[in-house]
């Protein structure tokens, strides 16, 4: 997972704010807070753990399914290009 070592401390930074977004859940629900407040906590953290999937995929499909030295015309960059923009739509 070369990629993930390469974006680690970016990766590391995410992770880090959903950690923080999943403690503000608990420290909600543990202060008897309306479902309301505590769903929309949980409605951000998921699309931060979304937005963190669609990272990793996104790097993967870049890093490991295109030939870095392809030119950006053949056929199969395109095809990457545009699953990376379908994960993107449907997690971010």
């Amino acid at each position: 997972m070369s990629h993930v070592a390469r974006e680690k401390a970016k990766l590391l930074n995410r992770l880090k704010r959903i950690r923080g977004q999943v403690e503000a859940i608990e420290r909600a629900v543990d202060a008897d807070l309306e479902c309301a407040r505590v769903l929309q906590q949980a409605t951000a953290c998921r699309g931060a753990m979304d937005g963190f999937i669609a990272e990793v995929i996104e790097d993967h499909i870049r890093d490991h399914m295109v030939d870095p030295s392809a030119s950006p015309d053949d056929p199969r960059v395109q095809a990457a290009e545009e699953l990376v923009a379908i994960v993107h739509a449907y997690l971010t």
